[in-house]
């Protein structure tokens, strides 16, 4: 119990470090477009009521696994032997394409379609020992080495095509700066075929909606605008597909939901 405990603080720690790293870095460069372009700068698209750029992004993904009714019945014989699922935070990328269309000053209609490459982590702990040497201590002596348990790391792939659609509203622009809110939905489909998927052992479906909602700056350089960007993504869809996935875990789960975090670098 105290290694999961120092497990999910280093977590929570590397959280806000990336954040706080986001945001020194967003201060920074508000700093230097300002002092290396002066108070005028022109760059950017905010007169045109069409506007196009690019973006690249990096993103920390996860499953969001419920158990089901059935894991927590001691009735429940096919997922005896399950002690608990972990789902896993995991990196990855993405690029794609970014079109705007101006309705006001401050307020935009997005369309960023992209490609992303995901890795969906989960670890399945099973009762019993990892190592059947330890049943020679007798659990008597207050040993308790003997109900250790095994685990398993399972893993799926995932090349996604995204379809965001996103209201933005900007602040009113201040010397070369402006902050800005965006939110939306999302349409995805997975790459790989669905015959291809059935056959690993945690299976999901191809198709998700997503809500989206995030943050950022806009920053103007001398000959185009920059905005760096985090966004948090959460599947509204249950993914769990039961009847392919293995008999321990088909009945020990009863819905999954992917989200992620990503850090856009905008470019317009």
């Amino acid at each position: 119990m105290q290694t999961t405990y120092i497990r999910h603080q280093l977590h929570l720690c590397g959280r806000e470090i990336s954040l706080t790293v986001f945001l020194m870095m967003v201060m920074t460069l508000s700093s230097f477009g300002q002092g290396m372009f002066g108070l005028t700068s022109g760059s950017g698209s905010d007169n045109k009521t069409l506007s196009y750029g690019f973006f690249l992004a990096a993103h920390t993904n996860a499953y969001q696994i419920k158990y089901s009714d059935a894991f927590m019945n001691p009735a429940t014989t096919s997922s005896a032997g399950v002690r608990a699922v972990f789902p896993k935070y995991s990196p990855g990328f993405s690029l794609g394409f970014i079109g705007m269309l101006r309705f006001h000053d401050q307020v935009q209609l997005l369309f960023t379609p992209k490609v992303g490459f995901y890795e969906y982590k989960t670890e399945v702990s099973y009762f019993g020992t990892a190592d059947s040497s330890l049943d020679n201590f007798p659990a008597d002596e207050g040993n308790t080495l003997n109900n250790t348990t095994s685990t398993q790391m399972l893993t799926s792939e995932a090349t996604m095509v995204e379809l965001p659609l996103l209201f933005k509203y900007r602040s009113q622009r201040f010397n070369n700066t402006r902050m800005y809110f965006l939110g939306g939905a999302s349409y995805n489909f997975r790459t790989k075929a669905q015959d291809e998927a059935d056959i690993e052992d945690l299976v999901t479906t191809g198709q998700d909606v997503s809500l989206e909602m995030g943050m950022g700056f806009e920053i103007y350089f001398k000959y185009f605008k920059f905005a760096p960007e985090i966004r948090f993504s959460h599947g509204l869809n249950n993914a769990f597909r039961r009847e392919n996935t293995i008999p321990e875990l088909a009945d020990a789960i009863s819905s999954i939901k992917r989200k992620s975090i990503t850090l856009y670098l905008n470019f317009q």
